[in-house]
């Protein structure tokens, strides 16, 4: 059986100083904050519980990156930030990109659409690069 799994990549870079930089746009400019995928999963100090939960209930491996991570291993994937991705086997499929995850007015709106990410046959792959 080939590995099947989600890939949320958020448009924020890993790191502490990172960490403390989204809080503050959070708190003080949360209209012009780049990351609409953080916007739907995380208040401003931690993760949505909702969220939480429902991920815990997908059925399905879901993995996360930062924007940095994921540049850092596949380099040669362009799809703009945030993005939802699906593992199939060895192949990376883009399922929700940035304007999809923007056009979503709330959370419940993203977890039908990564729920119709789980169940979607494999499409064009993202890069011809290995998961």
């Amino acid at each position: 059986m080939t590995e099947r799994a989600l890939l949320f990549v958020y448009n924020a870079d890993s790191g502490l100083f990172n960490l403390l930089a989204d809080i503050g746009h959070k708190v003080f400019s949360p209209q012009t904050y780049a990351c609409d995928l953080c916007a739907l999963t995380h208040g401003v100090f931690s993760e949505r519980s909702t969220w939480r939960s429902f991920i815990e209930q997908l059925g399905c491996d879901c993995r996360f990156m930062h924007r940095d991570e994921f540049a850092a291993r596949y380099p040669a994937i362009t799809t703009p930030l945030p993005a939802v991705f699906r593992i199939d086997g060895e192949a990376l499929h883009c399922c929700l990109d940035a304007t999809a995850i923007a056009a979503l007015p709330d959370l419940q709106a993203l977890q039908a659409a990564v729920t119709a990410c789980r169940d979607t046959a494999p499409g064009p792959h993202a890069t011809g690069e290995r998961p």
